[in-house]
């Protein structure tokens, strides 16, 4: 099993199916984890066991688009607990069935803060503490959109295309840093939501998020430290 004992992890969107999944994953590795979302109570009903920790941190009410609140997170953590090990960005939302001329700008907006921005400022956040830490690693989530948009989530696959390509260009620009920076491109997550959105669909052939954050776990790991640049399919 990957170890990553005592590292320190920032997880955001962890109170969604996969942000929980990966949370869940990181903690079972042995790290110490500050799991961000942006509601004011959702964590502490999700993870009542982490409340009180000197281990680890609920940072709620915490919105990861706006770069003051990222920086004030980020060097919070790094005084508390000394670096900064791994950045997690699982936070992301879809919208779709709509074509381009149809789809309102709103939705573009939404989809390119929540998946996009929200990834960037958060890499912006983490990444003078981990210079200064001597290394660290980013994971970042895309999707398999993004690499070939389908009719009717063209705004969808753009957003996560601009992950992948953030990615790709952080990993170049940071590995001097011993910054390794790498996404994961899931399929269709098996999640309670999307089986009420797509009862009639294949459940069989989509990807359980306790998968994607296996792989996502191995990406944030001291095994994965020559890996760099990559986005993995799950």
């Amino acid at each position: 099993m990957t170890k990553l004992t005592d590292k320190v992890a920032l997880i955001t969107g962890a109170a969604g199916n996969l942000g929980r999944a990966t949370a869940l994953a990181f903690l079972e590795a042995g790290a110490r984890v500050v799991l961000i979302d942006r509601a004011p109570a959702r964590l502490r009903d999700l993870y009542p066991e982490l409340r009180d920790s000197a281990d680890h941190r609920l940072a709620e009410g915490i919105d990861a688009s706006e770069p003051a609140a990222a920086a004030a997170l980020v060097d919070e953590v790094a005084v508390r607990f000394g670096r900064i090990d791994a950045l997690v960005n699982t936070v992301g939302t879809y919208r779709g069935g709509k074509s381009v001329e149809e789809e309102e700008l709103d939705t573009w907006d939404l989809l390119f803060e929540v998946n996009l921005r929200t990834t960037l400022v958060m890499c912006r956040a983490v990444i003078p503490v981990m210079r200064e830490g001597g290394g660290g690693r980013i994971v970042n989530v895309a999707a398999r959109s993004a690499l070939a948009a389908g009719a009717g989530s063209v705004a969808y696959a753009a957003s996560k295309s601009g992950v992948l390509l953030l990615t790709e260009g952080l990993a170049k620009e940071l590995e001097p840093a011993m910054i390794g920076v790498n996404c994961v491109l899931p399929g269709t997550l098996d999640t309670p939501q999307n089986r009420q959105a797509m009862p009639d669909a294949d459940h069989s052939r989509w990807v359980a998020p306790e998968s994607v954050a296996a792989a996502i776990v191995f990406l944030a790991s001291d095994e994965a430290r020559a890996v760099s640049g990559v986005a993995l399919p799950v």
